[in-house]
Formats: C-alpha cells, structure tokens, sequence
C-alpha cells in the first residue's frame, strides 16, 4: 500500500520510519525545500530525530501534488502530521475521497474545534480519522516496543491504518470507533501533564502525581462524554495510556513546561528553550471554555490555565486545589477535584 506522511517533524517523521522498514512505498513530505534536499541526501532527520537513520526505501519530497498523488491515485493512506493549527489547510488540499488521518492532538486556536470537527466542517467528503495513543516519536523511530490507536466511523479506513502501521516487531495498532473519544483523550491529556509536571517540580511527591493523574482522568472522562464519546475509550490507550506517558515521561514536552513553571520560569522563556511545539499550552484555555460551556466541572485544567496566564502562582494554584470542598469521587458532570 502506498503511503505518504505529510509532516516532517519528529512524530510524522518517525511514522514514515517504522512504516518503511515494512513498506517500500512510503515517501515522507516536509514543507521546507531546504529541509526536504537535506533529508533525502542525508538519510536523516537531523533537526528532529539525529540518531534515527531511515531505511534505504523512504523517500523524501517537497513537492506536495507528488506526495498527495503517491498515496491518492493508488488507493493508499494520507497521513497528516502537522500541528493542529494546520490541519484544516491541509485537509482543504486533499482530493476528493481521499483516505486521511492525522496524529495532531489538540484544538484548534480561534474555533475550539477539534479535528473530527474541522473534518466535518471543511470536508465532510474525505474517509477520515486520528492515529493517537501513548506515544514518543524518539521510542518509535528506534523500534521500540509501542501501540497505537486508529479511530473512525470508516472500518475500512482502521484496517488500512492497521495495514500501513502495525508490525510485529514493535509497533501494534489497535482500532476504534470513536474518534471523539480519542480525540479528546489526545487533547487533554497534554494540559493535564503540565500540572504533573508543576507538581513533580515543586517536589510535592508521588502522591500528588497520582492524585493528579487519576482526577484528571475524571476531568477528561467528563469532558469526552459531554461532547458524545464513550466512557470506556477514556480507560484505553487514548486515554489513560497517553495521559500516563505524558504526565511521567521525561520525554514529555508538556510536562517539562510544568517543570518549568514550577521553578518560576516565564512562559515565554520556557517555549523559547523548548524549541517544539507543546500544544498543552495552546490548548489549555480552549479546552477549559468547551469545559465551561458544556456544564462540566474541570478545576485542575483551570488551575492550569490561571498558571499559565500569569492569574496566579503554581504553589497558590495546588494550594486552590487542595482547598476545595470535599465531594464523593466520580466521573460526573458535577464531580470535582
């Protein structure tokens, strides 16, 4: 099957490597002219992933009509993987019917929608979807053991993810049909890692991450279901798997802007030193106003927010938390930290 990634950061680029161990036809699309030549004559990724060689088979192109057609015109997979503030660009560019999934996790700046949303309202003709999961771009380039997610209302379309990505040495690729579900879990949970990461950096303990994490679990659970996705997705890679790595992982670029924070760094600062976007901070205010709009109590995304808009301290922000009136443990639309 032929496949085409749209994307050369660290995440698309490490995609198009796993699949071109397995696959020949796999040809990867970076949007730099400069950065596509480099690439291609290099063999490497060297801005995003320098120790991770590609094998001989992946082709590198700047040419965006070359890469669409590689994979369109012989029934095959169009990966995007660009930042969500793009995915409605690149989704408006794509034939009619084409199949297409994107890895982005996040909402989109402005509109608030999410990408099954941006799907619907730009092109409702495409076979559309989300690859997510639990996921480090770096593990996946090396071969490590990882498993993924496929999400849609097309079967068929899960099947050509499988087909395209799951392999038996190191990546397994999971399906299901709630996108929304594996959407949200995607979005969330990187607004969740930043408050991991101010706990774990103001040393507050073992404790208070799995406090943080199990209630924010509930916080996105809430959340997915007021906006049509099933509980039971959020206790899936998705959900509790992606929020789990996030929050923990040291690879996590999410959870280094709450170390950050922590230490009394200003945002502005911290992006700069990242130099990788970490849609958690693009992300934060948008998810708390679907939160709002639907009725659904999501306090630590809220203490998140008022940190990283300079409303408050990360110390006064846990201290708000850990104040608040005592409620019985949940998952519904009133359930609160």
């Amino acid at each position: 099957m032929n496949l085409t990634v749209l994307g050369a950061g660290a995440w698309g680029t490490a995609l198009a490597i796993s699949a071109a161990r397995q696959n020949p036809h796999v040809l990867l699309w970076a949007r730099d002219l400069q950065q596509a030549q480099d690439m291609q004559a290099g063999r490497i990724n060297a801005r995003y992933l320098p120790q991770a060689p590609f094998p001989e088979s992946l082709r590198v192109t700047h040419d965006f009509d070359e890469a669409v057609e590689h994979a369109h015109a012989h029934q095959g997979l169009i990966i995007v993987g660009t930042p969500m503030a793009a995915l409605g660009t690149m989704l408006q560019a794509l034939p009619q019917q084409a199949a297409v999934m994107w890895l982005c996790k996040g909402f989109e700046k402005g509109t608030g929608r999410l990408g099954h949303e941006i799907a619907q309202a730009l092109r409702p003709d495409l076979r559309a979807g989300v690859l997510s999961g639990p996921s480090f771009a770096n593990e996946v380039a090396h071969n490590q053991p990882t498993a993924l997610v496929a999400a849609s209302h097309d079967p068929t379309l899960c099947e050509q993810a499988v087909q395209a990505f799951h392999n038996t040495d190191s990546l397994r690729v999971y399906t299901s049909n709630d996108p929304v579900g594996v959407e949200v879990g995607g979005a969330v949970k990187n607004v969740l890692a930043i408050a991991t990461g101010i706990a774990d950096g103001m040393d507050l303990g073992l404790n208070a991450r799995a406090a943080l994490i199990t209630r924010g679990l509930a916080e996105m659970t809430r959340l997915g279901v007021a906006l049509g996705a099933r509980p039971d997705t959020f206790m899936g890679l998705s959900g509790l798997g992606d929020l789990v790595l996030t929050a923990t992982g040291s690879l996590s670029r999410n959870r280094t802007v709450g170390l950050q924070l922590a230490t009394g760094k200003t945002l502005p600062q911290i992006l700069q030193e990242l130099g990788h976007v970490a849609e958690g901070v693009y992300s934060a205010a948008t998810v708390l106003a679907r939160a709002q709009a639907l009725g659904v109590s999501m306090p630590i995304t809220e203490a998140v927010v008022n940190v990283i808009e300079g409303h408050t301290t990360p110390r006064a922000a846990v201290g708000a938390l850990m104040s608040r009136q005592a409620k019985a443990e949940g998952v519904g639309p009133s359930s609160a930290y």
